[in-house]
């Protein structure tokens, strides 16, 4: 099964940048969709951020769209989330997710009753703090 290790997390200032990345172990990521979750303090439902569709166009969630990106780097396995003029609300534990199926990648922005089971494998996540 394939493993996903996220990295980059940190404490950054409002307006600043951060790029997350996804390492995935025991396999590629070829054919594979990969979705964007953050999970804020408090309680807060976990929210699909993003989807990376495979050879395909990316999918964002309203509040980050114009600030996020995403892209892949396959020679590395590795995927990534890029954040820039970053705002407090935006603080929270970021997962990443891989799943076979664009549909329910796509379907995953946004929402915030995506189930783990819904997607193959699941990264520990990597913790975002936006705060001057």
């Amino acid at each position: 099964q394939l493993q996903l290790v996220e990295s980059g997390g940190g404490l950054v200032q409002p307006g600043g940048s951060l790029r997350l990345s996804c390492a995935t172990s025991g396999g590629t990521l070829d054919d594979l969709q990969i979705g964007w979750f953050r999970q804020a303090p408090g309680g807060k439902e976990r929210e699909g951020v993003s989807c990376d569709i495979y050879g395909g166009d990316p999918y964002f969630t309203n509040s980050v769209k114009g600030r996020f990106t995403v892209s892949r780097d396959n020679s590395k396995n590795t995927a990534y989330l890029q954040m820039d003029s970053l705002k407090p609300e935006d603080s929270a534990v970021y997962f990443c997710a891989v799943t076979w199926s664009p549909n329910i990648c796509r379907g995953s922005v946004g929402r915030t009753d995506v189930e783990n089971k819904s997607f193959d494998s699941w990264g520990q996540g990597t913790q975002v703090t936006v705060s001057s």
